[in-house]
């Protein structure tokens, strides 16, 4: 952590350095984004003001920040800064991998191991003359809501449902009716494979992360009686391994998809079964996306999306064309496919609704039956949920001693711990905020 801070350090006091002299663009440097900001046309959105002002107000007033400096980061800083975004900022926690230069252009071979966010800045900076970059080496947690209140508009290009839940709950806690500034829309990429999408959230008023939970791809499973009887894939093979073997083999030792010699252990062991049963394709590669749950990362749909991003981005700067309405998906597995539609807000949502969730079980159900209704529900997404009423505590996860207390309520049927209909509080480390719950019994 002490390096985090070193770095960081450093580079705020060399970008203060190095912002002092103004840089005089060169005559016809922005023609092609005039051609939209000087004048007004028949997809100019209501209000557009065309002019200086406009223009004026993308170069020097319009401060954006980009959560992500990987395969859609590099992209979106590389973007905005040739659109006419002069002070970005962006956020990542990752160092610099080998197997992130054949997509992450900014990067070269002698970055390994140095902060994505720094490097980036860098480059674009000495790439892109004017536009001043500033990274933080760290977490998007590290700030507090008066870091995020400075920006016009936040891009994420993340690549963890549970970053995207923290930044959205952020952002939208952060608005108040009364006060107009206080509204930072969000911008939201998303790759997977040849698949990709980007969003638009305008706190309050469009449809938030949260509410599309349920959209989400669940990640790939095989069925245990497969894997242990029946294996026909190499994907079998390596599931047996990491699953099933690797804890008898090391049964105090949790698989870590990051240290190579459990990868090298499971590969080997996988690739034993995998002669077995004759089935071939057992490689590390493979065993590494496996354990790791990888999906392969196109450089060709992190362009598109980024693309995307940042004209949305820009038209949300400038007002120079209707943003979109809300939700691009974008299919490139076998040509070109984009369909955009509108995500519906959800009243339920916990971060940006108004009611509770609300579910429906027998009286005599356990505590432990509604805990687990709770974790299959795709919309939320629970991992380890704690509840509690008003009153008292049902069932905490922690800390230890309280788990021990509340865990005989597990077995308890519903209507001996609550009153139909009664609110219960749920918190969970997966949750960005405390979960409103209602329970109606049958």
């Amino acid at each position: 952590m002490a390096d985090v801070h070193a770095t960081n350090d450093a580079v705020m006091a060399d970008g203060d350095n190095a912002s002092a002299p103004a840089f005089a663009d060169w005559d016809g440097r922005w023609a092609h984004i005039d051609k939209f900001l000087l004048r007004s046309g028949p997809f100019a959105a209501e209000g557009f003001d065309a002019g200086e002002d406009t223009k004026n107000f993308l170069h020097d007033d319009c401060k954006v920040l980009v959560i992500g400096a990987g395969g859609l980061g590099c992209e979106l800083l590389k973007d905005l800064a040739l659109m006419g975004f002069k002070e970005i900022h962006v956020i990542d926690m990752d160092t610099i991998d080998v197997s992130n230069l054949n997509r992450q252009f900014l990067f070269r071979y002698k970055d390994i191991g140095k902060s994505k966010a720094v490097v980036a800045a860098e480059f674009v900076m000495k790439r892109v003359p004017g536009v001043k970059v500033i990274p933080f080496f760290g977490k998007i947690q590290d700030k507090d809501e008066e870091y995020y209140s400075q920006f016009s508009i936040i891009i994420c290009g993340l690549d963890s449902v549970e970053a995207r839940r923290w930044i959205n709950a952020t952002v939208v806690g952060m608005y108040d009716p009364e006060d107009p500034s206080t509204m930072k829309p969000i911008v939201d990429g998303g790759t997977e494979g040849f698949k990709g999408q980007s969003r638009i959230i305008i706190p309050r008023m469009t449809a938030c992360y949260e509410c599309s939970l349920d959209m989400q791809t669940k990640a790939k499973t095989f069925p245990i009686c497969t894997i242990a009887n029946t294996p026909r894939l190499p994907e079998h093979c390596i599931e047996w391994a990491s699953v099933l073997e690797f804890p008898k083999a090391f049964p105090s030792v949790k698989v870590d998809g990051d240290d190579p010699e459990h990868l090298k252990w499971i590969l080997d062991t996988a690739s034993k079964r995998a002669a077995e049963f004759n089935i071939p394709g057992v490689t590390y590669t493979l065993t590494q996306g496996v354990v790791k749950n990888i999906i392969p990362a196109i450089a060709s749909t992190n362009a598109v999306v980024a693309a995307s991003c940042a004209a949305e981005a820009f038209k949300l700067a400038t007002n120079c064309a209707t943003t979109v309405n809300n939700y691009m998906m974008y299919v490139g597995n076998d040509g070109v496919y984009t369909y955009t539609f509108e995500l519906q807000k959800k009243n339920e949502c916990q971060v940006c609704g108004s009611d509770s969730l609300k579910l429906r079980l027998p009286r005599t159900a356990k505590l432990h039956e509604l805990i687990g209704h709770l974790m299959e529900r795709q919309e939320v997404q629970l991992k380890k949920p704690s509840l509690r009423t008003a009153e008292k505590s049902l069932y905490m996860q922690a800390p230890k001693m309280l788990e021990q207390a509340t865990r005989p309520n597990l077995e308890k049927a519903l209507h001996e711990l609550m009153q139909d209909g009664q609110d219960i509080v749920v918190t969970d480390e997966a949750l960005p905020i405390s979960m409103k719950l209602t329970v109606h019994f049958e």
